[in-house]
């Protein structure tokens, strides 16, 4: 696999699973190009457990995913799966709290942040969307002036123009990220940060320069690249998005899919290689 000129001698990474179910092979893909990346440049590997979503994350997944990552032998170079078991650690979202309130004040007090009211149907109805792709908010609460308290959403202005960026999988990609979902969710009205901010804080903050993730993540980049813009970053991260591991042509695989499992897969009995064997190189 060649990375290309794009990438620097420092790189550093990241895997960060989201403890809402146990790892599969899909997950396990990801691992092995994460590393396969990071070493490629003499790189590093930091892990991050992404439980930002208090309501389907469940410390019982995280001591899955942790077993299953040393099982699997992938190691981690900074914060490595002994730093999770030993309590409060600093790349655990849930322990970082206090860093996206802090991101959202800076946001919030140049005027970049707002309430918002509005329901999923709402918005849904206002702004239809196109099959495969998300309702666009189209700005209802935007000059409302209701402030980002708890029990709203909490959302971010997002600049009118184009993101563009060289994927190193996927080449020259261009995206208009408000034309695409409007103001981004950035905190849910039960008080959850979103996917989309933290992700962008995270990578940021922990100077992730280089992401290696499933084409699913792809949309996602244009809007997480400004988001990190207006945090402070200058500089974006480098991306590269691999192909997936398919249940069907058009189902990727679900952490309920049992026979795709590791955990389950260890449990009849597979080896470490022959799990590994199972996952087809792709890009």
């Amino acid at each position: 696999m060649t990375i290309g000129s794009a990438v620097a001698s420092a790189t550093l990474t990241r895997f960060a699973p989201a403890p809402t179910g146990y790892l599969h092979l899909g997950h396990a893909l990801n691992a092995k190009l994460v590393w396969q990346y990071a070493r490629a440049v003499a790189g590093r590997v930091l892990l991050r457990i992404e439980d930002h979503d208090r309501e389907r994350c469940r410390p019982e997944y995280e001591a899955a995913i942790l077993d299953d990552l040393d099982w699997l032998g992938f190691s981690a170079d900074a914060f490595p799966t002994s730093a999770f078991r030993r309590g409060q650690c600093e790349s655990r979202q849930s322990d970082r709290l206090a860093i996206y309130a802090a991101a959202a004040a800076d946001l919030g007090s140049r005027g970049l942040i707002y309430g918002c009211t509005c329901s999923r149907q709402e918005i849904a109805a206002a702004s239809p969307a196109r099959v495969g792709e998300e309702p666009r908010y189209p700005g209802t609460c935007r000059d409302r002036g209701i402030p980002p308290e708890p029990g709203v959403v909490w959302r971010l202005t997002l600049e009118d123009g184009s993101e563009t960026f060289d994927d190193l999988i996927r080449g020259p990609q261009r995206q208009e990220p408000s034309a695409q979902c409007g103001d981004v969710a950035i905190r849910d009205r039960l008080g959850n940060w979103t996917y989309q901010f933290v992700v962008s804080v995270d990578d940021f903050v922990q100077d992730i320069d280089l992401v290696v993730r499933g084409r699913d993540l792809l949309a996602s980049t244009g809007r997480q690249i400004q988001i990190a813009r207006l945090l402070g970053r200058e500089t974006p991260a480098v991306f590269a998005h691999h192909d997936l591991i398919m249940k069907s042509a058009t189902q990727k695989l679900s952490k309920s899919d049992g026979d795709t499992g590791i955990r389950d897969l260890r449990a009849a009995g597979k080896t470490r290689e022959q799990v590994l064997a199972m996952i087809l190189p792709r890009v």
